[in-house]
């Protein structure tokens, strides 16, 4: 399914971009069966999530299809619009400029960033549902090494040595106003070198811990924060990051609150501490998903 579905998002994107407005086929839909298809980024925290949701929604009779670790939110985004995926763990900040094409401008304040997710989707395809507790926002690293060679505690300290320091992190990292993109913007560096890595995972941290890269995107759910310096953000560039469930809106008219009570209950338990404890057990070599998010749901009393 995952591999078909990412043959698909593919083919969309394509035709996006290669077919006048007028030669455009009607958008695929996975509601054409009686399964709710659960997606996520490629990247583990992202799976996990979207791995708890979907066995929510199985324990309580709903029958799921996975779509996970699809790509990044370029990819699965469209996915999610066209129908391709009918549900998928979002983070309100993020999801709210990106679904406005940059228009938005979200707060630090998880209300005001869930009020500005709401607006940016508002008559679309998809709603957003309950935010969880938990925020998983970017966060800027350096080794304890870096930070007393530069004096580094706050991204502004960059500003001075950014362009004698690299830079590791996902590709679209570059352009995204909440990445280098916002650096530049908002704090006014740019890096000298920039290395493609994984998204806030064990390639960055290792390369981060080696010496490959100076400074590392990170995520501030990561359990191994704690052997590194988070570069505090002074400026204000990353807004509330609540994890949030966007759906389409088909889905919630076809199952009603009935389903909507299923996504809420999880949602209303997953805390950062609970995210960070996701990400810990992930990080085991034998850690997999389905294993961990059936842990999570049972000790919290959901299956």
């Amino acid at each position: 399914m995952r591999s078909e579905l990412k043959i698909a998002v593919i083919c969309l994107l394509t035709s996006v971009i290669a077919c006048s407005p007028g030669d455009k086929a009607p958008a695929p839909s996975a509601l054409d069966d009686d399964a709710v298809t659960v997606g996520s980024f490629d990247f583990p925290e992202s799976v996990v999530l979207a791995e708890i949701y979907a066995q929510a929604l199985e324990a309580s009779g709903y029958e799921v299809e996975r779509a996970l670790a699809l790509g990044p939110r370029e990819f699965v985004g469209p996915a999610l619009q066209d129908g391709l995926v009918e549900l998928v763990p979002e983070y309100a900040g993020t999801a709210a400029e990106f679904a406005s094409l940059g228009a938005a401008e979200p707060s630090g304040d998880p209300a005001q960033a869930h009020a500005e997710l709401v607006r940016a989707l508002d008559g679309g395809a998809v709603t957003a549902l309950d935010a969880a507790p938990a925020q998983v926002a970017n966060t800027f690293a350096v080794t304890v090494a870096t930070a007393d060679e530069h004096g580094l505690a706050t991204l502004s300290d960059l500003a001075p040595v950014a362009a004698e320091l690299s830079f590791g992190g996902p590709a679209e990292c570059a352009a995204r106003p909440l990445c280098l993109r916002g650096l530049e913007e908002r704090y006014g560096f740019v890096f000298d070198d920039v290395r493609v890595l994984d998204t806030g995972g064990p390639v960055t941290r290792q390369a981060l811990r080696n010496g490959d890269v100076d400074v590392a995107l990170l995520f501030t759910t990561d359990p191994s924060l704690g052997e590194f310096v988070e570069l505090r953000d002074d400026a204000g560039l990353q807004p509330a990051e609540n994890v949030t469930p966007i759906v389409r809106t088909e889905v919630v008219d076809r199952f009603g609150q009935a389903f909507v009570g299923v996504v809420d209950d999880v949602s209303r338990r997953l805390t950062t501490q609970a995210v960070r404890q996701l990400n810990a057990a992930m990080d085991d070599p034998d850690g997999e998903p389905a294993g961990i998010a059936a842990r999570w749901l049972e000790a919290e009393g959901l299956t």
